[in-house]
């Protein structure tokens, strides 16, 4: 494996730790809503985490049957909030974040397409719709938020 497999899979190992800590987050977060409209919150927190475990499936696949590599089993930290503005302010920080780290294995991979010849498309692909999903996570969050 060349030098910029090696870097894609220890930026996709980064990336499946970071949804994997979103998704649980995003759980998490879901079961201390409290109050009016909290039904609403809710609800949209968990469709959000599930987006995370999808992310999670997309990188496990790239690492594992493109790169041939053994996917990570850590996560990332984890952040707990208070209240629900707290919570909303919380994951949007963390997606906005995603999204940045996101874009940088994007950028990566087509600045080496020539030395991803069997790869490329599909991780040109799944990046893209994972920073795409993220980027909707940003707008809804933000909405929630009143933003």
């Amino acid at each position: 494996m060349g030098a910029i497999q090696k870097e894609l899979v220890r930026m996709f190992n980064k990336g499946l730790e970071l949804e994997h800590a979103a998704r649980i987050q995003y759980l998490a977060h879901a079961e201390s809503v409290k109050g009016l409209g909290a039904e609403k919150i809710i609800e949209r927190l968990k469709e959000i985490a599930s987006d995370e475990q999808k992310h999670e499936e997309k990188f496990r696949n790239l690492i594992g049957s493109y790169f041939g590599e053994e996917p990570s089993m850590a996560l990332s930290a984890t952040h707990k909030a208070g209240d629900i503005k707290g919570i909303l302010e919380t994951n949007l920080k963390n997606e906005k974040e995603a999204i940045d780290f996101y874009k940088e294995i994007y950028r990566k991979a087509i600045e080496n397409k020539e030395s991803l010849r069997y790869e490329f498309e599909t991780v040109e692909h799944e990046i893209r719709h994972i920073i795409i999903d993220e980027q909707e996570h940003v707008v809804e969050l933000s909405l929630l938020l009143g933003k």
